[in-house]
């Protein structure tokens, strides 16, 4: 008699066709797996030109401001009046000062004071800036109208202007009354994308059911809105690094800013302007620094801005 054929349970035959192939391995769940937004922006900016170039440029910089003996070991403040204009020569490609300073190793030096100026700058005006900005957004009321309001004043008050007259009075010469300057006329305008940007994400959905389930507002805006309200605030944030520390070069041109024998940029380039038909290299050099460094910092805030914002991939 012929053998009765043989059935499997259903459920393995469920089994076997929900298994993956054996050839994608236990990854192929993996890869399936939708990313987040800050995963997603990660994998645009690694294969971004713009942001490698720009970003390579910016730890070189964070590099020589960190150890600037690496590559530049004599003294910036040592200087001879016998070489002052001198040309390039071996050992000092830059040529020296109308001090008789090379400007190689100042050169160097300056991106120190130009890297620290602009990071601490940035992060209190994005620190100060967020926070007024989240709660003017979030509670709204009477908050939020003194808080865009006081902003508004600050908006009126001309950066360089301000700058003239708030540190002609500040003697010294560290880089913090520079810096609290840059904080008190900076901060208002990430104040206003803060609070742009958590009144947009408080309308959505999850916060409203957050809201239902008996949330705190600490909570609610620690937890679920301010995760979801960061980006624009970081994209800006990234551009101004560059803007700030292009306005510490102009005060210290303008010879309100940091003053000597701090090493800057901006002292150096105020410092040549007299003898830029006889000796333009004492321009040139810091000059470009301070151009390729601000150049970077907004390439950088453009490209993770093109990663951040959906509406533009």
């Amino acid at each position: 008699m012929p053998e009765p054929q043989r059935t499997c349970p259903a459920g393995a035959v469920v089994a076997t066709l929900e298994k993956p192939p054996a050839h994608l391995g236990d990854g192929a769940s993996t890869a399936r797996k939708p990313r987040g937004l800050w995963s997603d922006a990660w994998h645009d900016l690694r294969r971004n030109p713009v942001f490698v170039v720009s970003a390579l440029v910016i730890l070189f910089l964070l590099a020589i401001a960190a150890w600037p003996s690496l590559i530049a070991s004599r003294n910036p403040l040592s200087c001879d009046l016998a070489l002052a204009q001198e040309g390039a020569r071996p050992g000092h490609p830059f040529g020296f000062n109308g001090q008789g300073c090379d400007v190689y190793t100042r050169t160097v030096h300056g991106a120190r004071t130009s890297v620290v100026v602009g990071v601490l700058a940035t992060l209190g005006v994005a620190v100060t800036g967020s926070v007024l900005g989240a709660l003017a957004g979030f509670f709204g009321g009477a908050w939020d109208a003194v808080l865009s309001r006081i902003g508004d004043v600050f908006f009126g008050i001309p950066v360089v202007l301000g700058g003239l007259v708030l540190l002609s009075v500040v003697s010294g010469s560290t880089v913090w009354p520079v810096i609290g300057f840059m904080v008190l006329l900076g901060w208002p305008q990430i104040s206003r994308i803060a609070r742009g940007s958590v009144i947009t994400v408080k309308q959505n959905d999850y916060v409203q059911a957050a809201r239902a389930l008996g949330a705190s507002p600490a909570r609610i805006l620690l937890r679920h809105i301010l995760p979801n309200a960061v980006a624009p605030v970081i994209v800006v944030a990234t551009i101004a690094l560059g803007t700030f520390i292009a306005l510490e070069a102009t005060l210290s041109y303008l010879g309100v800013g940091l003053k000597p024998p701090t090493v800057s940029w901006g002292i150096d380039i105020s410092d040549a302007s007299p003898y830029i038909r006889n000796s333009p290299h004492m321009l040139l050099w810091p000059a470009g620094a301070l151009a390729v460094t601000v150049l970077a910092f907004i390439m950088l805030g453009d490209a993770v801005r093109d990663a951040l914002d959906p509406k533009l991939r």
